[in-house]
């Protein structure tokens, strides 16, 4: 099993991150709860997170983004990252598909499969994806563009690509003509194109050969890692807004296939194709992380099971803690 020297340095920054969003929300809850009659102190708790993630979405993880590839070592086959980020996901809604197959159809109306099968696909490799990889002593900034190369060219694209169609066909919006639905979805999928992470992901594959001052340089890496902590007290304060636990069982088995099955077969297949290492390490992580915080986008966007969403976010995220010993255990060797 990883040291505890280990699990402390990754669970401790990670731990602090979430636990002052979590304790943060809770003081702007209790705000609300104590001043009924100010100006909307309600709005306050709704919109401290919401404008947050805005700030971190437009600005601040792709500036990190940015910061931390400067120092990356992006030789090496990264093409495979997204490889494996598309085979993980198609295998996660194939398991998904097979495990509606078997199960009561009376269980599993349209919007319940849709968000069944998006919380097995999708994780959440950016916004607690990167802080995992970058905070653990055997991983860090020098794999980071595995990292990165998996979140934007695989989960990102799956997300607001497959993941929109899918959401679509299966969402309460499927009554809607089939031309306004594929309008719909490609209007997304053109989205992702000028999503800020990608236009980062070009912006530092362009700056990385050129020199900077010296200041400049050290200021976005510092930068970078202040986002990092950010990102962490963003995950805080979205889990303690989680109140919807329905479902618990059909999470259970989205969540299974999506943080033990996928990183298990990633691993497994990584193994027998002879990559090893931090690369081998980085993508079975990824592969393992919460169902993504995209799916609740996608579950309001199309009507999907908005319940069974809420209810796989939060329990994954809860699960991170005993599925991370796990991989590094069996997957940290050489």
């Amino acid at each position: 099993m990883p040291s505890l020297e280990v699990l402390m340095r990754l669970y401790g920054p990670i731990g602090a991150g979430i636990c002052a969003g979590i304790a943060l929300g809770a003081l702007l809850q209790r705000f609300a709860a104590d001043s009924p009659d100010s100006a909307n102190p309600l709005g306050l708790y709704q919109q401290v997170p919401l404008r947050l993630g805005r700030f971190l979405f437009w600005l601040g993880i792709p500036l990190s983004i940015v910061g931390f590839m400067r120092r990356a070592d992006l030789s090496g086959n990264l093409y495979l990252a997204p490889v494996v980020a598309w085979a993980a996901i198609l295998l996660g809604l194939l398991c998904s598909r097979l495990w509606i197959r078997r199960t009561p159809q009376a269980q599993w109306p349209p919007p319940t499969q849709g968000s069944f099968s998006l919380a097995a696909m999708l994780g959440n490799t950016g916004y607690i994806g990167y802080p995992v990889v970058l905070l653990l002593p055997q991983l860090g900034v020098g794999v980071f563009g595995w990292a990165l190369f998996y979140d934007a060219l695989g989960t990102l694209l799956g997300s607001y690509g497959l993941g929109a169609i899918l959401a679509s066909e299966m969402g309460g919006q499927r009554y809607l003509s089939a031309q306004l639905r594929q309008r719909q979805w490609l209007t997304r999928l053109r989205a992702v194109g000028q999503n800020p992470i990608i236009l980062a992901f070009g912006l530092g594959l362009g700056l990385k050969a050129i020199a900077l001052p010296a200041w400049l340089d050290q200021g976005l890496y510092q930068f970078a890692w202040a986002i990092v902590m950010l990102s962490l007290v963003l995950m805080g304060l979205r889990i303690q807004q989680l109140s919807s636990w329905h479902h618990l069982h059909l999470a259970t088995v989205a969540v299974a296939i999506k943080m033990l099955v996928l990183p298990l077969a990633v691993g497994i297949g990584l193994t027998l194709l002879g990559v090893d290492g931090p690369p081998r390490l980085v993508m079975i992580l990824q592969a393992g992380m919460p169902c993504a915080f995209s799916n609740l986008v996608l579950a309001e966007a199309y009507d999907l099971d908005r319940d069974l969403s809420v209810t796989c976010v939060g329990l994954s995220s809860a699960s991170l803690l005993l599925t991370l010993p796990l991989w590094l255990w069996a997957f940290s060797g050489e």
